[in-house]
């Protein structure tokens, strides 16, 4: 029997999530000895993620630090991973999506000529600014991969047109649907107490705005949007997850601190987090992440984004770009709370992003490559 060793790497809670489920899933092989490291590019964030999933990392490079640039979060991960490296010689690294760690891991693989695996390939705005760095950290990483775990066919098509063989792209779904199956429950209570004093027959809307693009003008603009909401919608309530980065925490606070139906709070733990998406009406946001969650539970998007890396839902319908521009988040925020026709139409659209099984897929897929057998992966056909 062939034995393969496989080096999860990832920092940051959003990858956490995602590759949480595949780590349960590596284990469950006789064939796979599976190691974790954790770049703790994100600290907090990222150990409630693992407490939840029971995930004890092998190494922890602990590499946060307040203000971190994006070269320093670099210079670190390459450091700390050189000597992971060494002394574990993993035949394969797995990373995910777009973050600076992913990207660092990537590249510090390629140096040692380690094998690389990347989960949710072939994302793209084709932009690189938008988003940044995220764009860039994927597309230098998909450059660099030997096996791309497309969670869809529109992101495989964007790696066949960047060149890679189409026989190392496999179409696996999202891992993400695989961790919802592990953390949401119909008959929840919340640990936090003022989530759980919220009456979910109004129409309650979650926000998450954070990202690099919208500093500034951008959640002011969607902060103003939000107070319009709510004067003219009586029976409407905002839950806001206000990211701590005080460029980000300062501008909510000063905008919608102490308003009526108006709910501030810190960013959420990953089952908190799921389990207000399912209570929830809909759901506005910046985050990538979201638009493939908030599908799985039937809940509408309204992304506070001019583009995004994942049309597939916007195609399904079950997610709408709105950008950041004040009047058009209160136009189509209107449109869902006052219109049925237009709630039923985004709430009830198929999820294109998974069936349960991408982690299966993905373990499957590993194996036989080292094995280097034609055995055909059972691909998502979403």
């Amino acid at each position: 029997m062939i034995k393969i060793k496989v080096l999860t790497i990832f920092g940051t809670r959003p990858e956490a999530i995602k590759m949480a489920p595949l780590i349960k899933k590596l284990e469950q092989y006789d064939c796979i000895t599976s190691k974790v490291c954790v770049t703790a590019q994100h600290r907090e964030m990222l150990d409630q993620v693992l407490n939840l999933f029971n995930i004890t990392p092998d190494y922890d490079l602990n590499i946060m630090k307040t203000r971190q640039s994006l070269t320093g979060i670099t210079s670190m991960v390459l450091q700390g991973l050189e000597e992971v490296f060494d002394k574990e010689k993993p035949d394969i690294i797995l990373v995910h999506g777009d973050t600076t760690t992913t990207f660092s891991g990537a590249l510090a693989a390629f140096y040692k000529q380690i094998k690389v695996g990347h989960v949710e390939a072939g994302l793209r705005t084709f932009d690189k600014y938008f988003p940044f760095p995220e764009e860039m950290n994927r597309k230098l990483t998909g450059a660099l991969a030997d096996l791309h775990f497309a969670p869809t066919t529109g992101s495989k098509n964007n790696l066949l047109r960047e060149g890679i063989a189409e026989e190392a792209i496999f179409i696996t779904g999202n891992t993400v649907i695989d961790a919802m199956d592990y953390t949401v429950e119909e008959d929840y209570i919340f640990e936090n107490e003022e989530l759980n004093k919220i009456d979910y027959s109004k129409k309650v809307i979650m926000v998450t705005a954070h990202r690099r693009e919208n500093w500034g003008e951008g959640i002011n603009n969607i902060c103003k949007a939000i107070n319009r909401i709510i004067e003219e919608n009586e029976d409407a309530e905002v839950v806001y997850l206000v990211h701590l980065n005080p460029i980000v925490k300062d501008v909510v606070y000063r905008e919608l601190g102490g308003k009526e139906r108006i709910h501030l709070l810190p960013p959420l733990d990953t089952k908190e987090t799921h389990n207000l998406m399912n209570k929830c009406y809909m759901i506005m946001t910046d985050s990538g992440g979201l638009q493939e969650e908030a599908p799985h539970l039937g809940r509408p998007v309204l992304v506070l984004r001019d583009v995004t890396e994942r049309p597939e839902a916007v195609e399904a319908g079950t997610v709408k770009l709105v950008g950041t521009d004040c009047e058009k988040i209160y136009e189509e925020a209107n449109k869902l709370l006052r219109d049925v026709t237009e709630y039923d139409t985004m709430s009830k659209a198929i999820n294109p992003y998974g069936d349960g099984k991408a982690s299966e897929r993905i373990c499957e897929a590993i194996i036989n490559y080292f094995a280097k057998s034609n055995r055909k992966v059972q691909e998502f056909q979403g």
